[in-house]
């Protein structure tokens, strides 16, 4: 699924964003995957389109995640990471992950933001008992 965008500039504004968003979250991942129990491996899906996923690994328990809709969580405000969001409402990028004096990504914001969705996921993770 592809977001919609409200207008050409929302779009232009996303693209900006989603490479070093998808570099923080990549980033974010493999910190949390040093002090993890849990095995991290990806997984790229060509058909019907590419999707990569975050598979994560713990005894009998096997869990994946698209790491677009991780990147979208970060990108977009009020994004629950659910592709039926995506094919009903139009999304918001969050502005404030750009630093408009700058031009450039607000990279500390920006990193904040991916180390929350990071963090939920890792945090919520069932532990062997």
């Amino acid at each position: 699924m592809q977001p919609k965008f409200a207008s050409e500039l929302a779009w232009q504004q996303a693209e900006f964003l989603m490479q070093p968003i998808y570099i923080r979250i990549i980033d974010r991942i493999r910190q949390q995957s040093e002090v993890s129990t849990w095995k991290v491996s990806y997984e790229e899906v060509r058909d019907p389109h590419p999707i990569h996923y975050l598979c994560l690994e713990f005894e009998q328990r096997q869990l994946k995640f698209d790491i677009w809709d991780l990147c979208y969580q970060v990108c977009f405000l009020n994004y629950d990471g659910s592709h039926s969001e995506l094919e009903s409402q139009i999304v918001e990028v969050d502005t404030n992950l750009i630093d408009m004096d700058a031009s450039s990504p607000d990279w500390m914001r920006l990193d904040n933001k991916a180390k929350d969705v990071i963090a939920r996921i890792f945090d919520n993770l069932p532990h062997s008992t």
